[in-house]
């Protein structure tokens, strides 16, 4: 009987380190290939790189100071789908369109103020000034821009959240 348990033990280890080999042999072939990111791939919800124009832009925009409001007040803009700057406070120097290429996505939008803007707070909204006063669905979004303190970064999309132009009402307070 000692002697049926000895060989029933070792067939039981023999069938233990088996499936413990086999099934590390599948957890090693099943492991995800490593992935290298590529530098030139663009993800969607990232800013457009900054370009050697866009920093002269907002260096120029840096000297031609106004004085930044005072705390408590707001700098705004009214900007149309086309990124043309329709009506704005004094502080607020211009405001453009993306212009189609490489990691660019339709509804992005600078604004360039005359003061680092990099810590304020913004809010903005779809809206138009024209006579029927009905702005387009949509959604908006603003960020500080990407190695820019004087500029604000504006994505617009569509209500079923794609890319797309729409004008927009800004209000950045101080």
């Amino acid at each position: 009987m000692a002697t049926f348990f000895k060989r029933k033990a070792t067939v039981v280890a023999l069938a233990a380190l088996s499936l413990t080999v086999a099934g590390g042999g599948v957890a090693i072939a099943a492991q995800p290939e490593a992935k290298v990111p590529q530098p030139a791939v663009h993800k969607a919800g990232q800013q457009p790189p900054v370009t050697a124009a866009e920093q002269r832009a907002a260096r120029a925009a840096l000297r031609a100071t106004l004085a930044p409001p005072a705390p408590g007040t707001v700098a705004w803009a009214v900007v149309a789908q086309n990124g043309t700057l329709l009506q704005h406070s004094g502080n607020v120097v211009s405001s453009s369109k993306f212009a189609p290429g490489p990691g660019v996505f339709p509804g992005q939008y600078l604004l360039l103020l005359d003061y680092n803007v990099s810590a304020k707070s913004y809010h903005v909204s779809i809206g138009t000034n024209d006579s029927a006063n009905v702005p387009p669905a949509g959604e908006v979004a603003a960020a500080p821009r990407t190695l820019t303190p004087t500029g604000v970064f504006v994505q617009t999309r569509s209500s079923s959240g794609g890319y797309a132009d729409r004008p927009f009402h800004i209000l950045i307070t101080n």
